[in-house]
């Protein structure tokens, strides 16, 4: 049988779990796929740290390029993060003609161009299935099972430390602090959950799916991305009252023009769809073809197993790719030009939902209105609940469609009223 080479660009708990999984599979592996896997070199920044994961001490190596001058390596998987290092292994990789799997979502979102631009000059195939939603395979779904399809929208629970917080602020009725603290004892949020909470860990998977989709890579400085540090318990609570729950929910449009909407933030959802429902760390992906109609992944979307799971099967895929004709066309990434540009996001028109802190006085609401109506944009409903503090209340909005543009104006005027005492909340509202 078949033996192929693997280096493997990092131990971490992702590179463990790859190590771990393939030996334990091996015999399956060989049975379905005709071949084998054998790890020769494992690259790592500090050989003495303890692992948990056992390797054979002669794998270790601190020198990267090691595992692409080693002529017995066909397959290179790198799993090291970060982006400067993670880059120039990377291409360096595909210009010795090494096939590469990676997770590096940040490293694909940002160089992504760069990256499949190399991989299709040099005719070497770059396989990125771990990158979004760890054990789901959605890269597959939309590359290859819907490649007959246009996507009408793709949305998606793609960051599960943030799930896990929000699922507890709404299930405890506890503040994003308290929720945080919780997901970082558990595990489920690191040291510094900086990527996570602030919404950019979800955008670099979003803009991967939204450039596999749209034929274009799309530039993230034209996605909007907001996290979750502002929520708090009465935004939980208020959305409740409201028929909703809120997520931090990846948004991929297209517009009758061909228009790409991308966006990343806190939305209100309604609280019978199926993507309210996904909860704790798990993650989901609920998008719309025009011939498959609505589909829906879930799954967890991080951890040692379920990632290593998706790394696993692009080395199979891999394999493949080694064993096939020089004739393969697609490197990772096919380009075309069937739709427009990505929107501006002052153009985006949608539904929200506003809440402000104000005095506890007559023509308050009027003065509110005023503004709002000054922009064309109209209010479908009102929460005014009784004081909580002398003299100052919640006061929250649900806004009509209205272009993000002027809708922020018009809160910045707002949030400019002498009784207005604290930074208005402005949240997303999808209704699907």
């Amino acid at each position: 049988m078949e033996s192929i080479g693997i280096g493997l660009a990092g131990f971490g708990t992702v590179g463990s779990g790859v190590f771990k999984n393939l030996a334990a599979n091996r015999e399956l592996l060989g049975q379905r796929i005709g071949m084998t896997f054998d790890v020769r070199k494992i690259a790592v920044r500090d050989l003495t740290r303890a692992r948990a994961v056992d390797a054979p001490a002669e794998l270790f190596t601190t020198d990267l390029d090691a595992l692409i001058a080693d002529p017995s390596i066909q397959i290179v998987v790198e799993l090291i993060g970060g982006m400067d290092e993670a880059l120039a292994f990377v291409c360096n990789a595909i210009r010795a003609g090494k096939i590469v799997v990676t997770g590096n979502k940040a490293l694909l979102a940002e160089h992504g161009t760069e990256i499949f631009k190399l991989a299709s000059e040099h005719k070497v195939p770059v396989f990125y299935e771990a990158a979004v939603a760890g054990g789901i395979p959605i890269i597959k779904t939309v590359r290859e099972a819907f490649v007959g399809n246009r996507f009408e929208s793709i949305h998606g629970i793609l960051n599960g430390t943030s799930n896990y917080i929000l699922t507890r602020m709404t299930e405890a009725g506890i503040g994003f602090p308290e929720g945080l603290a919780e997901a970082q004892a558990l595990g489920y949020a690191e040291a510094d959950p900086t990527l996570d909470v602030n919404g950019w860990d979800a955008a670099h998977k979003a803009i991967i799916l939204a450039s596999l989709a749209y034929g274009f890579w799309i530039d993230p400085s034209s996605v909007r991305v907001e996290g979750i540090q502002s929520l708090t318990a009465e935004d939980i609570r208020f959305a409740s009252d409201l028929h909703y729950v809120i997520k931090l929910l990846a948004t991929i449009k297209c517009d009758q023009d061909g228009g790409i909407e991308v966006r990343v933030c806190p939305t209100l959802i309604p609280e019978k769809h199926v993507l309210a429902s996904v909860n704790g760390v798990f993650n989901a992906v609920w998008l719309h073809g025009d011939v498959v109609g609505d589909a829906l992944f879930y799954g967890r979307g991080a951890g040692q197993d379920p990632t290593s799971s998706s790394v696993i099967s692009d080395l199979a895929e891999a394999a493949m790719a080694l064993r096939s004709d020089s004739g393969r066309r697609c490197y990772g990434f096919t380009a075309h030009d069937l739709y427009g540009a990505c929107k501006a996001q002052a153009d985006v028109v949608s539904r929200y939902y506003l809440r402000l802190l104000v005095n506890d006085q007559p023509g308050v609401l009027a003065r509110v209105a005023g503004l709002l109506g000054e922009a064309g944009i109209g209010i479908s409903s009102v929460i005014q609940p009784e004081s909580h503090d002398v003299g100052q209340l919640p006061l929250v909005l649900m806004l009509h469609d209205a272009p993000y543009g002027s809708t922020k104006s018009a809160v910045a005027a707002i949030a400019a009223l002498d009784c207005v005492k604290a930074e208005p909340v402005l949240l997303q509202v999808e209704t699907f």
